[in-house]
């Protein structure tokens, strides 16, 4: 029996959203792979849901949005800072609406376990004009995924579904309810005042996106999404997401006022609470959204103090909170430093690096792991693809001697999701001695769980479509040095190609190529699998590259 099968079942929210979705008969899911966002379309292609993984979080969000356009339930997936590559969709469909429904999860890391940055994307629902649903557990992220989508369809609009890395990988109890009949069937209706914004309709279409938003707020006054528990009127508590479980543990005498709905608030029902109880205080992580909200309107609440916004919150910090203890917190104990594997490639390549003192502009992926020792090989690491404008700048200003040192690195798939436009910048707007990049080709996306990508040549649940060949693109781009080498313990093979690179004074890509150690074993079993099947493509167009120095 499939696990999902039960009347009760333990699941993670990635989970429990995914069954949600497969119940609402979503036609589309796509996105890109991210902790803690990735384990939803997995779970979502499973269950035998339409899922993709888009090259990155733009695409998949306008190939959602697209699907939405069709009358389609859709699903939009990715991490907090997945969020910012796909702001530039978001921002206008907001004013397009929808003809389907779309969802557009947002996992957010708070605390930073696996991401560059702590930002919050609550901000993204306000400055966006876009409702936003925020679940506190696994129950939640089932039942509330019916709820975006009956807003999405009943106002026409994208919604925000933001989650937190405690709600995405947390196993709590989900009770699902009976799979909705099929939505209605997709077809296109022609709206181009709605959907082309050029600026008279885009005015319009602000205008009305705005009174759509009163509406939610209007409607969010009495929404069960929101619920009081009642307790002392002596403490109160506003919170939403999984602060609200640690609310309950840390104070179980407080009332509390459990915001689902947190964009736009209703302000009503939170002035009847704050009216109620003798102290109120506002428990968020992250930045003061809610506070500041619930202040401009000339309401006396509380909130934590500064110290208390960075990292996750739990059951101690917030006690801490409603003491007013701002004591020096104890020291977390230090974990073991994560480190490249011992049989990984890329070893051999950031000692090269370190040997041959290389300024290097890194990127997102394992290979980050560079930055620690032994190596310490990476000096810049900033967002997705940013390896390459970073080092491009470096070498247009520095001094020739340092000029000539600069390297910049990517993996195969950060290389895919915006690496590309880098290397355009490469070849467009070339340095005067030249740039070296590295392109670490390990067949998967190792870092969030060996997810495929366009240039493995296999989709989502594995099964073989149409391979991108990376030396076939940066070739065709006119990059003159285009080497692929497969790096090897005990070969100086790799040193000399990158000291030769560096030396010649012209625009070079080295594709060091090696599958990820950990999946040569299911790299084989897809391999087979691909010669059992019909080519996507001419035979022609799938010959792999041999590798050498030429």
């Amino acid at each position: 029996m499939n696990k999902f099968d039960c009347d009760r079942v333990l699941l993670s929210g990635d989970e429990a959203i995914a069954l949600a979705a497969w119940h609402l008969g979503v036609s589309l899911g796509a996105g890109y792979p991210g902790t803690p966002s990735t384990e939803i379309l997995e779970s979502f292609s499973e269950l035998g849901g339409r899922a993709q993984w888009s090259p990155n979080e733009k695409v998949a969000l306008e190939v959602t949005l697209g699907a939405a356009f069709g009358g389609a339930r859709a699903l939009a997936t990715m991490k907090h800072v997945g969020l910012n590559v796909a702001s530039d969709p978001l921002f206008t469909a907001a004013y397009t609406g929808v003809s389907g429904g779309l969802v557009v999860v947002s996992a957010d890391d708070p605390g930073m376990a696996s991401s560059q940055n702590e930002q919050d994307n609550r901000r993204y629902a306000q400055a966006a004009g876009i409702p936003m649903l925020e679940p506190a557990d696994s129950q939640e992220a089932y039942d509330f995924t019916f709820a975006a989508f009956e807003i999405s369809e009943r106002w026409k609009i994208p919604v925000l579904f933001r989650v937190t890395t405690r709600v995405c990988h947390s196993y709590t109890v989900v009770r699902p309810r009976q799979a909705e009949g099929a939505p209605r069937s997709p077809g296109f209706e022609r709206d181009i005042k709605g959907r082309v914004m050029i600026p008279a309709y885009a005015r319009l279409a602000h205008r009305k996106l705005r009174q759509k938003l009163a509406e939610m707020q209007e409607w969010n006054e009495t929404s069960a999404l929101n619920c009081v528990v009642q307790g002392s009127n002596l403490l109160g508590i506003i919170t939403s997401g999984i602060s609200f479980m640690h609310a309950r543990e840390a104070a179980p005498e407080a009332s509390i006022l459990k915001l689902g709905f947190t964009y736009p608030l209703p302000m009503r029902k939170i002035c009847q609470f704050v009216q109620s109880v003798r102290r109120c205080v506002v428990l968020e992580e992250g930045d003061p959204c809610v506070l500041e909200a619930i202040r401009a309107v000339g309401l006396q609440v509380e909130g934590k103090a500064e110290m208390y916004r960075f990292g996750e919150l739990d059951v101690p910090r917030v006690r801490r909170i409603l003491k007013g203890d701002v004591s020096p917190e104890p020291p977390i104990p230090p974990g073991k430093p994560p480190q490249l594997c011992d049989a990984c490639q890329y070893r051999i390549v950031f000692e090269s690096l370190r040997k041959q003192d290389c300024i290097v502009a890194g990127d997102i992926g394992c290979y980050t792991l560079g930055v620690l020792q032994p190596f310490e090989a990476i000096d810049s690491c900033v967002c997705m693809g940013a390896s390459l404008g970073v080092g491009l700048g470096l070498r247009h200003v520095l001094p020739p001697a340092q000029a000539r040192r600069v390297v910049s690195i990517i993996g195969d798939s950060t290389f895919v999701h915006s690496g590309i436009s880098g290397l355009v910048e490469m070849v467009y707007n070339p340095p005067p001695n030249g740039h070296v990049l590295i392109i670490l080709d390990n067949s998967t996306t190792a870092m969030t769980g060996h997810q495929e990508h366009p240039a493995t040549g296999r989709k989502l649940d594995h099964q073989p479509t149409h391979k991108l060949v990376l030396e076939d693109l940066v070739r065709t781009l006119g990059v003159p040095r285009v080497h692929v080498v497969e790096p090897r313990a005990g070969s100086d093979g790799f040193d000399r190609l990158l000291r030769e690179c560096l030396q010649s004074n012209q625009l070079a890509v080295i594709i060091a190529r090696r599958p990820c150690i950990l999946i040569a074993k299911q790299l084989k079993q897809y391999e087979e699998q691909r010669c059992d099947c019909p080519p996507a493509l001419p035979a022609e167009a799938d010959v792999p590259v041999p590798l050498s120095f030429q």
